[in-house]
């Protein structure tokens, strides 16, 4: 049954749960990522449970925004497998 949940969590759009089954489906197959996902799922109601809180959704884009510099590695190379020649400058973010 929790892994129905997991499988229909990866069917959902700009999801934490939808990006963290593509990253372990790329890694390891589809039937470990959809294990690792129910088990995500049944940690995360834990934790709701004894916190006596409600669900955060931390966005699709969250594993990009916790490690930008890999993210950032890993689509400079898929360019360059397109045939770009990529230069790479990274902007410091000055806050004024």
């Amino acid at each position: 049954m929790l892994c129905q949940c997991a499988l229909a969590a990866s069917r959902t759009k700009d999801t934490y749960l939808s990006s963290k089954y593509y990253s372990i489906k790329a890694k390891r197959g589809a039937k470990k990522a959809a294990i690792a996902t129910s088990r995500h799922i049944l940690v995360s109601i834990f934790h709701m449970i004894s916190k006596k809180e409600g669900y955060k959704e931390l966005g699709g884009d969250y594993l990009a925004k916790l490690r930008p510099k890999k993210t950032a590695t890993n689509l400079i190379k898929k360019l360059e497998l397109m045939g770009y020649e990529v230069t790479h400058k990274q902007e410091s973010l000055a806050h004024t």
